[in-house]
């Protein structure tokens, strides 16, 4: 039987256009705009200054308190002017200008990494990783990753919520990024579990998605401490206490979190990111868009504000 959260909810059309779209890398731009603020918390600290030149990876905003978080420029460049431009949020924000250089090799390499299967950091090491690649909630939230996993000792996980669930309409760019990176997302489940002592996974993935429930049924059938649960098709399934309702039947309590009812949750992108870090040293700087319309899904070569 299908799991799903009892009450509320609505069936919203699905309009997954892009669906059978392949991930695709978007071309080089000439010039990037990098928020300083684009995560929960406290702005990030600019630690660059204009004319200088940057490598492709390097931290160019350090992280500005607790809940804050590390930015990693995208491209190797010149540093052109530290200015205010308006946000997705309506608002300016300060921001940092990178002009490209189109023909420095860091930029042009297209990098195939090996799948790596052993971790061999301790999860003390593994926090810190995350930490300092910057790592941050990408269904969404936008939450500093590494404040998420540093869980307090009066509190009890015994379960790690993995969130494959994308139930807004049009998006498929978890669910293409489920399909094209279906085992390094496992491992990066693994690197989780180890991490946070825990022993208990279950991801939730919506029904329309079978090819992707199939594809970590596939992946994780020798490992008995991850399961897969196929739930039904319904908005807002993909917040975090609905799918902690649906899974687990555990109510979080208003104004709470998971972790008040021992769960951590985080989404297939995020995981993804944690495992690129703490296996091939890759900072956070891309991620998957939506792009519909022209009907394709682009690993946008950065996160941080391009034009």
């Amino acid at each position: 039987m299908l799991k799903t959260f009892p009450k509320g909810g609505i069936h919203p059309p699905e309009n997954k256009l892009t669906v059978l779209k392949k991930i695709k890398k978007m071309p080089l731009p000439k010039v990037v705009y990098i928020p300083i603020s684009q995560h929960i918390g406290i702005p990030s600290v600019i630690v660059v200054e204009v004319k200088e030149k940057v490598q492709k990876g390097q931290v160019i905003a350090k992280s500005g308190g607790l809940v804050s978080s590390n930015i990693h420029s995208p491209v190797t460049g010149t540093v052109t002017k530290l200015d205010k431009i308006i946000d997705s949020s309506g608002y300016k924000k300060q921001c940092i200008v990178i002009r490209t250089d189109v023909k420095d090799p860091s930029n042009l390499e297209e990098i195939e990494y090996p799948l790596k299967e052993e971790i061999t950091l301790t999860s003390k090491e593994i926090l810190q990783r995350i930490a300092d690649y910057g790592i941050v909630g990408l269904g969404g939230a936008t939450f500093p990753s590494h404040v998420k996993l540093s869980i307090k000792k009066d509190k009890k996980i015994d379960c790690l919520v993995v969130n494959g669930v994308e139930c807004e309409p049009y998006l498929t760019a978890d669910h293409r990024l489920m399909l094209e990176k279906t085992k390094e997302i496992v491992i990066g489940i693994k690197i989780l579990m180890y991490a946070l002592s825990v022993d208990k996974v279950i991801i939730g993935i919506e029904n329309n998605k079978k090819n992707a429930i199939y594809a970590f049924l596939k992946a994780t059938k020798e490992e008995e401490n991850i399961n897969v649960a196929a739930l039904k098709v319904k908005y807002p399934q993909g917040g975090e206490k609905q799918l902690v309702k649906a899974l687990l039947k555990r109510e979080v309590p208003k104004n709470g979190l998971p972790l008040d009812v021992g769960v951590i949750v985080h989404n297939v992108g995020t995981i993804f990111a944690i495992y690129q870090a703490v296996q091939n040293n890759v900072p956070l700087t891309e991620r998957v868009v939506t792009v519909t319309g022209k009907k394709m899904n682009y690993l946008d070569a950065s996160i941080r504000g391009i034009k």
